[in-house]
Formats: structure tokens, sequence, C-alpha cells
């Protein structure tokens, strides 16, 4: 099986060569880019199987550049940026990246967050339609949620924000995504409606909601189904 190709875009050449070394050490296949027009060749001469971009790039926001790439592609892409506050994580994430890594960070969390990210990119098509997650399942087309094989009784609005997660366990979806999927685009305001709801969620799904297993709180940014 050949190495996952990972593109790295970074204009601070330490950096670039820490990240690619670390790549590397873990059997992976990194390239290097250190801005927007180097990093769009490289994608136009191979496929990468997931991008590594950081946000201040010498030609073109790395905002900018994510949220014109998911107009035609769905690679996955991890945010590793200098810029650590809540709303620059959420603006990158509701632009279209899968992740948010902030500098410094540690190498075994930056392995950790590529490797599961390859994982989800990577995994077969579920035929059953089935969300399996610890002692969770999900049938997505009966809409039934099992927690140990019992069957949870969810109201509409829980199924609703339940599905909306479990789209792509591991993802972190922005508070404005959610309310938006769940009550409408003209509700990405009302933070109470989905705090309260994941409450509802939590009560009925988590041996100890104030310690979730399963639904997880990215703190100021939003929320994500764990995917093992």
């Amino acid at each position: 099986m050949s190495a996952s190709s990972i593109l790295v875009l970074e204009d601070e050449a330490g950096i670039s060569r820490f990240v690619c070394a670390s790549l590397s050490a873990a059997g992976m296949a990194p390239r290097a880019a250190g801005c927007v027009a180097q990093a769009e060749r490289e994608l136009a001469a191979a496929p990468a199987d997931l991008l590594i971009v950081d946000l201040g790039l010498p030609d073109e926001d790395g905002i900018s550049f994510i949220s014109r790439l998911r107009r035609s592609n769905q690679v996955p892409v991890l945010v590793l940026s200098a810029r650590s506050q809540e709303a620059d994580k959420i603006r990158a994430l509701d632009a279209g990246a899968d992740d948010y890594l902030a500098k410094p960070f540690g190498v075994g969390e930056l392995l950790a967050r590529v490797r599961a990210m390859l994982r989800r990119a990577g995994a077969p098509p579920r035929s059953t339609q089935t969300v399996s997650v610890g002692g969770l399942e999900f049938d997505r087309a009966a809409r039934e949620l099992r927690l140990d094989g019992e069957l949870v009784r969810l109201t509409p609005r829980e199924m609703a924000l339940f599905e909306a997660l479990a789209r792509s366990p591991g993802k972190v979806f922005t508070h404005r995504q959610l309310l938006a999927q769940v009550w409408g685009a003209e509700q990405v305001d009302q933070l109470h409606y989905l705090r309260i709801y994941m409450g509802h969620l939590r009560a009925k799904i988590e041996a100890d909601p104030a310690e979730p297993r399963y639904l997880l709180t990215e703190l100021g940014v939003g929320y994500r189904l764990a995917d093992e």
C-alpha cells in the first residue's frame, strides 16, 4: 500500500521542514509548498490525500484558499496556524477546513489528527448506512439510534442534531453550521438552542453528561461526534 500523500502549505521554512520530517518518520509522503500558487501547481500535478494549511500565507489568506478549494475539491484539510483565537478557528472551519491545530503544537497530536483524518477519508462507503462508535449504533436509513443495543428515543429535533454530527464522525462542526442545518439559516445566532438540545442528547446518551464520551465539545467553536 502506498504512503499517504500530504501537501504541507506553510511559508515558514523551519516549520515546514519540521512538519514534513515528522510526517516522513511516521511513514507518510509529504510535499511542501510555501505559497498558495505553488500549492495549486502541486495539486494540479498530483492530488494529495490531505492538506495541512497555514492561514498566514504570502500570496493569499489561508481561509480564502480553503473556501475556493472547497468549490471543486473535498480533500481533507487540517489548519495549522498561530492564530489561536476562537473566531479564527470558526472562520476556517466554516470555510471548509476539517480540523484545526494551533501553534505551538506537539508532534504526537499532529500525527494523531492526521491519522484520524486519513482514516475517515479512506473509510469504505457504509453499505448498511450504519454509524458505529463504541456502544453507539446509528442506522441512518431507519433513523434509529441504539446504545449498547437499547433503542434511544429521540425527539425530531434531537434526531436532526445527532444526524448532523453523524454525517462525519470525528469532524468538528461549528455552532453556526449545526444551527443552520438543524434550525435553518435564519437561526444561526441562537446558540442557546444548540446548548439546550446538546444537553438533552447527552442526558440520553452519555453515562456522565459532564464528562461526555461520544458528544464532544470544541470549546467556543462547536461539537463533534467521537469517531472511535
